[in-house]
């Protein structure tokens, strides 16, 4: 057994000198699998020499094993006192099973540590946010403690009972709200008066006039508004024919929609002020859109010929009044001077009858009968007479 060496770098017989395995630091006994001790001979007083090279990792021979200890369990586990120092191997890291790395605010000036002042700045923090509330001009805001209604806080600083005990709800309540019905491009059909269709888009412009029964009074009062619209729109076109629907009759339809949406919500008790109605497109309906533009173009038409008839009956009935106009005159001078009037009147008809004729008698004593007068204007003068009238 001599000529054996150890693998340590001697002999079996040069353990106790200082040689013996390293037991910090590296893998220890606690570590090393179970292995049964050495088999004794029977008759004999000690264990016996194993015959080849000494498992380093085993207590030296003859020392009993021990089990681990719970301390060397718990370091094990948490990665302390390992091979990796200091706890840095995987039994500190989250990941790998460990609890992590012990983080530690640093101390005070005064030794204490900072966690109350922390804890107590958050407080702060808490009820400063949920107990303070600022409204703008044109907000309110809806106190409700555990759920309840309690108040309503008007623009400015108002403070509450911090959350949960009390929350607030804040609504602009003096911009005006507007709802396009229908939404997108959508076709809207409603029955006039006459059983005529339309495709009718209109605008309401809303607002709260009182934020609790808007809150709390309505499931949802926006969609609430959107149907007593369409239903107020839809019995007013009802009422008027389709030419006023078009026309003149929308101003009408537009003020009646809004008297009875205002009507409907205040019974709702909705909190809610219509502000106006505005139809913002009406036309026939799609499919009979062409012929519906040729019956415009007639009417049109006939509006026009109409017109004209107007018109000539106007200047025809103008002429008649100036001739009754002068009548009336020449009436009123005759009635003066009924002789001289008629004088006159048979002077100025004959004039007119005579005025035309080629023949002119003269029935005056002395003077030629029959003068030809437009003889005389055709002939020209004799060529003296105009060369003596150029001179």
């Amino acid at each position: 057994m001599t000529d054996r060496k150890s693998p340590w770098g001697k002999g079996d017989d040069a353990h106790g000198e200082g040689d013996t395995p390293p037991q910090d630091g590296t893998p220890g006994e606690e570590n090393a699998p179970d292995r049964d001790p050495p088999a004794q001979r029977p008759g004999s007083d000690g264990p016996k020499k194993p015959e080849g090279p000494r498992n380093p990792w085993l207590p030296p021979a003859g020392e009993p094993r021990r089990p681990p200890s719970i301390e060397d369990i718990f370091r094990a586990r948490t990665g302390k006192g390992g091979g990796n120092g200091g706890g840095t191997g995987n039994g500190g890291n989250p990941l790998l099973g460990g609890r992590g790395p012990n983080l530690r605010l640093p101390p005070r000036p005064d030794g204490k540590s900072w966690w109350p002042l922390g804890i107590a700045a958050v407080v702060l923090l808490w009820l400063g946010g949920s107990t303070m509330h600022r409204l703008a001009p044109q907000e309110q805001g809806v106190v409700t403690t555990f759920g309840a209604y309690s108040r309503t806080l008007g623009p400015g600083v108002s403070f509450t009972l911090p959350w949960p005990i009390q929350s607030v709800e804040t609504r602009d309540v003096t911009s005006i709200q507007r709802e396009t019905i229908p939404e997108g491009d959508g076709e809207r059909l409603m029955l006039t008066g006459d059983q005529n269709l339309v495709n009718l888009n209109y605008l309401v412009r809303w607002n709260i006039k009182d934020l609790k029964l808007y809150t709390f009074q309505l499931a949802d009062p926006d969609q609430t508004v959107r149907e007593v619209a369409e239903a107020a729109m839809r019995a007013a076109i009802a009422e008027v024919g389709f030419n006023d629907a078009m026309g003149t009759g929308r101003a009408t339809v537009e003020q009646n929609v809004r008297d009875r949406m205002q009507r409907v919500l205040d019974a709702y008790r909705s909190g809610v002020k219509i502000q106006g109605v505005e139809i913002t497109k009406i036309d026939p309906p799609a499919k009979v859109v062409d012929a519906f533009k040729e019956v415009l173009a007639a009417q049109q038409k006939a509006q026009g010929d109409v017109n004209e008839a107007q018109g000539w009956a106007q200047k025809k009935l103008a002429a008649a009044q100036g001739e009754a106009a002068a009548f009336d005159k020449v009436y009123e001078q005759y009635k003066l001077a009924p002789e001289v009037t008629k004088r006159r009147m048979y002077y100025e008809t004959m004039e007119r009858v005579l005025g035309q004729n080629d023949k002119v008698i003269v029935e005056a004593p002395g003077t030629v009968p029959y003068l030809p007068l437009p003889a005389m204007r055709q002939t020209p003068p004799p060529a003296e007479t105009r060369q003596g009238g150029q001179r």
